[in-house]
C-alpha cells in the first residue's frame, strides 16, 4: 500500500518496487530499505528456531533428520512471511519521517 495515499499499490514483485504509485502518482525512488527488514527478520527467527531446536535438543535427543524436518519449513516461514510486510514498513517510516541520504557538507554551520 501506498505510504501517501495508502490506496495505491507499493510492490510489483514479491519484494520488487513499482516506479510509482497508481493512485496518487508518488515517485518511490525515496525509498531505500536496504538490509534492514532482513536484518530485523534474521535476528528475530534467529532467536526462535535456535531456542527451540536447543530445548528440543536437550529435552528429547532426536536424531538430525528430525531437526531438519522440524527447523527447515519453520526457518522459511519465519524469514520469508514477514520479510514484504517489514519492508513496506521501513518504506513507509521513510516517507513518514522524510528520511533521505546522509550528505557532507551541508550548510548547517556544523563543520568538524
Amino acid at each position: 500500500m501506498c505510504p501517501r495515499c495508502g490506496k495505491g499499490k507499493l510492490f510489483a514483485g514479491f519484494l520488487t518496487l513499482r516506479p510509482r504509485c497508481d493512485a496518487c502518482d508518488l515517485d518511490y525512488g525515496f525509498a531505500d530499505s536496504g538490509d534492514g527488514p532482513a536484518v530485523f527478520i534474521i535476528f528475530f527467527a534467529g532467536f526462535i528456531v535456535v531456542g527451540a531446536a536447543l530445548i528440543t535438543e536437550i529435552e528429547y535427543q532426536p536424531p538430525y533428520w528430525v531437526h531438519a524436518v522440524l527447523w527447515l519449513p519453520l526457518i522459511l516461514i519465519l524469514t520469508l512471511g514477514p520479510l514484504r510486510p517489514m519492508k513496506g514498513l521501513m518504506i513507509a517510516l521513510q516517507y513518514h519521517h522524510k528520511a533521505a541520504e546522509g550528505r557532507f557538507g551541508g550548510g548547517d554551520g556544523d563543520q568538524s
